[in-house]
């Protein structure tokens, strides 16, 4: 478990990256995570596979940016 938690931590520039350019992407007229956010908290009414893959796709560097933080906090806290 020490290993994968140092592989978040040491990668954490490379999460907050990610999360701001795949993570965001793209960002006109709003950022397409939210919007799909925004769709699944309706109800995802008329949500197909595409885009539940479309939210994972976006979603994902978001959730490894929070594991590098909590693993972060988790270190400094020992």
């Amino acid at each position: 478990m020490q290993r994968i938690s140092d592989f978040f931590v040491r990668h954490l520039r490379f999460w907050v990256l990610a999360s701001l350019t795949l993570g965001l992407a793209p960002f006109l007229p709003e950022p397409h995570i939210w919007g799909k956010l925004q769709w699944i908290a309706g109800g995802a009414v008329g949500m197909e596979l595409m885009d539940w893959f479309d939210t994972v796709l976006h979603g994902t560097p978001w959730l490894l940016l929070v594991l590098s933080l909590f693993f972060k906090l988790k270190n400094q806290f020992k």
